[in-house]
């Protein structure tokens, strides 16, 4: 890989990040090209060489998100063999990917991202989707071992755990932070956890 590829690649990086934070801060409406530009340190014409149009930042996004959730599954397989304290950690990880980029939340709900786009939600969907299936993977590979309880289906659990996050990050978003949204998932984790084990 040359290095001018490189240095596109880690340019291209930066504006997807700088646009998950002033989505953050400003909301998508207020999102602009000349705005991240200014914010990464370009003048306006030279982010058109990374990006065309603000909806080429936005689809950006969301194969940003889309990496970091499968990051995070590759990163707690290759941490530990076991299925509980792989979801154990995956949980600690996707909680920490919501705390440092507050523009996430934002960006997926939000109505303005799917305006006159259809194919974006039908994105964020095969995003989900496909996170729940590897969390559904780990899930079947502890039912097989005999760790976790085969009374309910894979699909339903990861739903399950989907929801803890979920849940805990809308209220810590509509608090403005305020909500402890690391202390709340720790303590629904236990209660998960001991309907997972196999009795």
């Amino acid at each position: 890989m040359g290095t001018e590829k490189l240095n596109t690649e880690i340019r291209q990086d930066q504006i997807v990040q700088m646009a998950l934070s002033l989505v953050a801060s400003h909301g998508l409406k207020e999102l602009s090209m000349a705005r991240i530009a200014r914010k990464v340190g370009l003048v306006p014409s030279a982010i058109y060489r990374h990006f065309k149009s603000k909806d080429e930042v936005l689809d950006a996004v969301l194969d940003y998100i889309q990496r970091r959730l499968l990051d995070n599954v590759a990163i707690v397989c290759n941490e530990t063999s076991e299925s509980i304290d792989r979801l154990r950690r995956l949980l600690t990880y996707h909680i920490k990917l919501i705390r440092e980029n507050q523009g996430i939340f934002r960006v997926v709900f939000s109505d303005e991202l799917y305006s006159g786009h259809p194919e974006r939600k039908n994105k964020v969907y095969e995003i989900i989707t496909k996170y729940l299936g590897k969390v559904s993977e780990i899930i079947g590979q502890g039912q097989r071992e005999g760790k976790i309880c085969i009374d309910t289906d894979p699909i339903t659990i990861s739903l399950m755990f989907l929801s803890i996050i979920q849940q805990a990050a809308i209220l810590w978003h509509v608090s403005n932070e305020k909500f402890d949204i690391t202390k709340h998932t720790e303590r629904v984790w236990k209660i998960f956890n001991e309907s997972l084990i196999t009795k």
